[in-house]
């Protein structure tokens, strides 16, 4: 029995709305055996039971006429939310304008007037459900391609940091890098996804263009600013602290002297150009961090990051010297 109860919950699920009680149990008599039915009585306990489960339902079947809003809404709302949902709108009344209007904008699949043929709507309902399945498989396909290309983003930005750092300070320093990509996975930041239906690969490769560029014009200039305004003799390792501190500080990064080093209370701020999504801005602070990575290996300052609670840490440590030639590959895998 248990076993039959968790295949029915793994099944996709018709909801069903009308504000009609006879219209729901001759409905649920007449689809039961196809598939789970969930039934609601208006426009909102219908939303109700999609954010509840969305995720199962193959199919959103919907009266027009209901106290309140009318079943369009409701359809619109799904489209907008549940896109893999196949939408139905049935009723008696011939309300032409407002189903051509839902049908054009794309919010149904199929109109079904009442009363209903009983044979008809079966069938209506076992293609629906099995289109649902179709698009369910669809998705997931599509899903996989996108986390591929997502996975590509990262890859690609890690390795616009190490170009930075080798642009600006040559391409023998590496530990700025190490730095850095070693605190943005301390923070532990999911990386955003793109909104994959609202931009495709092109618009995507637009947005990473304009960003990186932005980013790495800012960084730049934060990192002229701070030879210009510490000079280009070497400083002592307090000194150079006490100026990374001051040169974060000013441009909205939260950082304190702790002993002899430097703790964030607020990690994800470290992780901003790699987990945002590309069309986020990267912040002047952000831009900040990493230019006073750069200035500190300048003056043969390095920095290990360590997780402290719901802080990182920053104590001074031994410079590395060497990157080995899969290292930016090993960091990929991290994020």
């Amino acid at each position: 029995m248990n076993e039959a109860k968790a295949t029915e919950e793994l099944a996709p699920a018709i909801i069903f709305v009308d504000d009609e009680a006879t219209a729901v149990k001759y409905f649920q008599r007449a689809i039961g055996s196809l598939a789970p039915v969930l039934t609601g009585g208006s426009v909102e306990e219908g939303k109700a039971l999609l954010d509840e489960h969305g995720d199962r339902v193959g199919v959103l079947v919907s009266d027009q006429r209901m106290p309140g809003e009318f079943g369009n809404e409701l359809l619109r709302y799904a489209s907008e939310r549940f896109p893999h949902v196949v939408r139905i709108l049935t009723t008696a009344y011939s309300e032409i304008d407002q189903t051509v209007a839902a049908v054009n904008l794309g919010h149904i699949h199929r109109y079904i007037k009442k009363p209903w043929d009983i044979t008809a709507l079966r069938m209506e309902l076992k293609q629906a459900l099995e289109l649902a399945e179709l698009r369910k498989e669809r998705d997931t396909l599509v899903r996989e391609k996108l986390g591929v290309l997502q996975k590509q983003v990262v890859a690609t930005r890690i390795g616009l940091v190490r170009s930075l750092s080798a642009t600006l300070i040559g391409p023998e320093r590496f530990q700025p890098v190490e730095t850095y990509l070693a605190a943005a996975v301390l923070a532990n930041v999911p990386n955003s996804e793109p909104d994959w239906l609202l931009q495709d690969y092109s618009d995507l490769i637009a947005a990473e263009s304009a960003r990186s560029g932005a980013f790495g014009h800012t960084v730049a200039a934060h990192l002229a600013t701070l030879r210009n305004r510490h000079g280009g003799a070497n400083v002592t390792a307090s000194d150079a602290l006490a100026a990374l501190a001051g040169s974060l500080s000013e441009a909205g990064i939260n950082v304190r002297r702790e002993g002899d080093g430097l703790v964030c209370d607020q990690p994800a701020t470290l992780a901003e150009f790699l987990a945002e999504p590309g069309n986020n801005a990267v912040s002047a602070g952000h831009a900040a961090w990493l230019a006073s990575l750069l200035w500190l290996d300048g003056n043969d300052v390095a920095l290990q990051p360590a997780r402290e609670g719901n802080a990182i840490a920053f104590r001074p440590a031994q410079r590395g010297s060497e990157f080995a030639a899969d290292r930016l590959a090993t960091w990929i895998e991290q994020f």
